[in-house]
């Protein structure tokens, strides 16, 4: 069976204070994008994990994949299967790619294999493999607090418009971008903010709290978000804790000066079609 994990971007990003468990709390709207990875799961003799495209760094018996492999077959009797993944979303770029690979296999083997989860226990089973792991199980447009796994339904729909992404190729860290963030509160009435009607607000109301620290570390990274702003886009935005930016726009538009730099550059429709 073949899966296409698709990764997300962040309109608003507050981190609110450091936990006590050493994880922070967050405000934000995750919204699912159409730049997806693929995956693909076979039986097989034994557990094999088969990597290609984007190279994936760490050890792979670390691989989040791998450990959605293992935490269903610690409640159901799984056979051995060789897992195909073919990155595409880039990695440390703040897509939460790494979290759509396993919160789809999760998925991928549940309906393979007939194990009858519901969609609440896929959560759960999502929530131990990391924050954001859950959004990607019903994949829908959400209001995220706590570390990013208490997660509100949200009506925004921005498929009318298109989106461009940039990825400059800087790996960021979470820890190095945890280390420069400065806390900072949601906007007043911020739920009334998600509608395609207010986008043209949040240029001056939404802001990613990443972005102060790592602007600073990393120019290019701000520079982009200027030149998608020159080239029209409505809303900019660094998503996650780095280092893609994203811009919204109306209507296709011309990239090639961003090409040019060497950037890996995606745009296209906000639908869910791979």
């Amino acid at each position: 069976m073949i899966a296409f994990p698709n990764a997300k971007i962040n309109i608003g990003l507050n981190v609110l204070g450091k936990r006590s468990d050493g994880f922070h709390d967050i405000y934000s709207c995750f919204y699912p994008i159409p730049w997806c990875d693929v995956l693909e799961v076979i039986e097989g003799d034994k557990l094999e994990f088969h990597p290609s495209g984007l190279d994936i760094p760490g050890n792979e018996e670390d691989n989040l994949c791998l450990q959605a492999y293992s935490l269903l077959a610690s409640d159901f009797k799984l056979p051995p299967v060789n897992i195909y993944l073919h990155k595409v979303i880039p990695i440390g770029a703040g897509l939460g790619g790494g979290s759509a690979d396993a919160s789809f296999l999760l998925k991928l083997l549940n309906e393979k294999y007939a194990l009858g989860i519901t969609i609440e226990k896929l959560e759960e089973y999502a929530s131990l493999l990391g924050s954001d792991c859950p959004f990607f199980i019903r994949n829908q447009p959400v209001i995220a607090t706590q570390t990013g796994n208490s997660l509100a339904p949200c009506t925004l729909d921005l498929s009318e418009l298109f989106i461009v992404l940039v990825n400059p190729g800087i790996h960021i860290s979470t820890s190095e971008a945890y280390g420069l963030v400065k806390f900072s509160r949601p906007p007043t009435g911020e739920k009334e903010l998600f509608q395609m009607s207010q986008i043209d607000k949040w240029k001056n109301v939404l802001t990613n709290d990443f972005e102060f620290g790592l602007f600073e570390l990393h120019p290019r990274i701000s520079e982009i978000k200027n030149s998608l702003y020159e080239l029209g886009a409505r809303y900019a935005s660094m998503t996650g804790s780095g280092s893609t930016i994203y811009g919204l726009f109306n209507h296709e538009v011309d990239t090639s000066s961003l090409k040019k730099l060497n950037y890996s550059v995606f745009q296209k429709q906000m639908t869910l079609n791979p």
